[in-house]
């Protein structure tokens, strides 16, 4: 989440009396993150999430988005759909955007995942995979392995100013891993951004998983490698915690059957995961503009996971 489009409260005043949701008392705008721009919004009724799609969001891919929203839902996945006019419509304009007022679900990211979460985590991403495997949906991933090598040379030798000899070591990399990449596994619908920001949680009950605006269709273990790199290393990508990783995958294992091929491709499919937000990490930290409310990520966290993946076998 981020705020790249700046809205007047009479703005939001008046795409809130489309709606029967109460008047406006308060908005705030939500900086974590990269892709689109979100505010929490507080009306004299209830509380909500309100997204402008941003340039990186195509219009044409909001239906999926929506409907993968509303299937999970219908299935008691704790997911936030969004919500409809009263006239039925979801998808509107505000400030010249596309823009959607979503559901509120109560919860915090956790930073210090304990092995706990972490198997709550791995539980909850097992039962969104157990229902997407009924969504008839699909959508190419604009991030996937066959985008990588673009993404690299979008970046460049400009990437030598992150860190020095970063794109020789990065293009070795993605070599290694675009020659072992599997091709039998099974696809399906994922979240592929499952991060800890993106799932909120009291204690150790997961009660909202959110943030589907990279969703796509995709090996379905990629998703499971993207949730291992993103929980079970510190901030920094420097410390790998063993007891996250394990917990994140036997949760995983109580709500969807991982196959012995699938577990056999997890550490290519981590190191895929690693340059996939290497890469978008690296373009925006040479990209984002110096106005925008947004926290820039560090692409040498993943640098260091990445090497971990490579020296460690990490999935024993």
């Amino acid at each position: 989440m981020a705020v790249y489009t700046q809205v007047s409260a009479e703005a939001l005043a008046e795409f809130l009396s489309r709606y029967d949701h109460g008047h406006l008392r308060s908005a705030k705008g939500i900086a974590e993150g990269v892709q689109n721009s979100n505010y929490l919004v507080d009306t004299d009724r209830e509380r909500f999430i309100l997204t402008l799609y941003e340039e990186r969001t195509e219009t044409r891919d909001l239906p999926f988005f929506l409907a993968m929203l509303d299937h999970l839902a219908a299935d008691g996945n704790p997911v936030p759909r969004a919500l409809p006019d009263r006239t039925g419509v979801a998808v509107q304009m505000l400030a010249g955007r596309p823009a959607c007022l979503i559901e509120f679900l109560d919860g915090v990211s956790v930073s210090h995942p304990t092995a706990g979460q972490a198997h709550a985590a791995g539980a909850a991403l097992g039962d969104l995979h157990t229902s997407l495997a009924t969504f008839g949906q699909t959508r190419r991933n604009p991030l996937g392995i066959g985008d990588w090598p673009a993404m690299l040379a979008r970046c460049g030798r400009d990437m030598d100013a992150i860190a020095p000899g970063m794109f020789d070591r990065v293009e070795r990399a993605l070599a290694s891993v675009v020659g072992a990449w599997p091709s039998d596994l099974p696809v399906a619908a994922i979240h592929s951004d499952l991060f800890p920001d993106n799932v909120l949680m009291l204690g150790d009950t997961v009660t909202g998983v959110i943030d589907f605006y990279f969703a796509c269709t995709d090996i379905r273990a990629y998703d499971l490698a993207v949730i291992h790199t993103s929980w079970c290393f510190d901030g920094a990508g420097r410390n790998y915690d063993p007891a996250i990783g394990q917990a994140l995958i036997d949760g995983y294992a109580t709500r969807f059957d991982l196959s012995a091929a699938e577990r056999a491709a997890l550490p290519v499919l981590a190191r895929g995961a690693c340059l996939r937000f290497l890469l978008t990490r690296a373009w925006d930290w040479l990209n984002t503009p110096a106005d925008a409310l947004v926290t820039r990520k560090d692409p040498l966290a993943y640098l260091r996971r990445l090497e971990t993946y490579e020296t460690q076998d990490v999935f024993g």
